[in-house]
C-alpha cells in the first residue's frame, strides 16, 4: 500500500484536575497503533469497531485519512476524513475568533499631589479619549518624601479627576495606596 502520509497537529486539551495546559499530537494514518478502534464515518456515519489495519484499508478505499478523535475512549475513536481540509478549517476559525476579539489596554496617567487645575484638566481630556476609545485607564498619583503624610490630599485629587471625567468612565477599582502610590482604575462606561 503506497497510501503513507503522516502529519501532526497539536491539541490542547485542559485536564480538569488542576486545569493545566497538555499539548497533543493528533494521531493520523499509520501513526494510529491501537489493535482496536471504534470508526465512524465523514458523514457521521458508524462502521463500528474494527483493526488497525481495516480501518486504514477503508480509509485509503475513499482516498481519505483516518484520525484519533478520542484518544481516551475504549476502544479510541477515529473519524475518516481530508485532514488537510480540516486543519484548514481549524485554522480558518481560529483566525477568525482572534478577528472578533477585542484587546482592551490600560493606559496611564500619572497625577501629582500639587497639580494645578488647569494640568489637572488636561490630565482629565486624555483619560476621556483613552476612555472613548474602549481602554481602561490607570491613574496614578505617586508620593514623594514627605507627602506620604498626607495621603488624604492625594485621595482629595483622585476624586476630583474621577468627577471630572464621569462623562465618560465608571471607576472599577477604588483608590488604593501601593507602596508610595495612588492607584485608581476607570473603564469605559456601557
Amino acid at each position: 500500500m503506497s497510501f503513507k502520509r503522516v502529519s501532526y497537529l497539536e491539541t490542547r486539551f485542559i485536564f480538569s484536575g488542576g486545569a493545566r495546559n497538555i499539548n497533543k499530537k493528533t494521531e493520523i494514518n499509520e501513526a494510529i497503533r491501537d489493535r482496536e478502534l471504534r470508526v465512524i464515518g465523514e458523514d457521521g456515519e458508524q462502521f463500528g469497531i474494527m483493526s488497525a489495519k481495516e480501518a486504514l484499508e477503508l480509509a485509503a478505499e475513499k482516498k481519505l485519512d483516518l484520525v484519533k478523535i478520542a484518544p481516551q475512549a475504549v476502544p479510541p475513536v477515529c473519524r475518516i476524513m481530508d485532514y488537510g481540509k480540516h486543519k484548514y478549517e481549524m485554522s480558518k476559525r481560529d483566525k477568525e475568533a482572534r478577528k472578533k476579539q477585542k484587546t482592551v489596554e490600560i493606559k496611564e496617567v500619572r497625577l501629582g499631589l500639587n497639580i494645578e487645575e488647569h494640568d489637572l484638566e488636561t490630565k482629565a481630556k486624555n483619560a476621556e479619549k483613552f476612555l472613548q476609545k474602549g481602554d481602561k485607564v490607570k491613574v496614578s498619583l505617586r508620593f514623594r518624601g514627605r507627602e506620604m503624610g498626607h495621603a488624604h490630599l492625594g485621595e482629595a485629587v483622585i476624586k476630583h479627576f474621577a468627577e471630572m471625567i464621569a462623562d465618560s468612565g465608571d471607576i472599577e477599582k477604588k483608590p488604593s495606596l501601593e507602596g508610595r502610590t495612588l492607584v485608581a482604575i476607570f473603564t469605559p462606561k456601557k
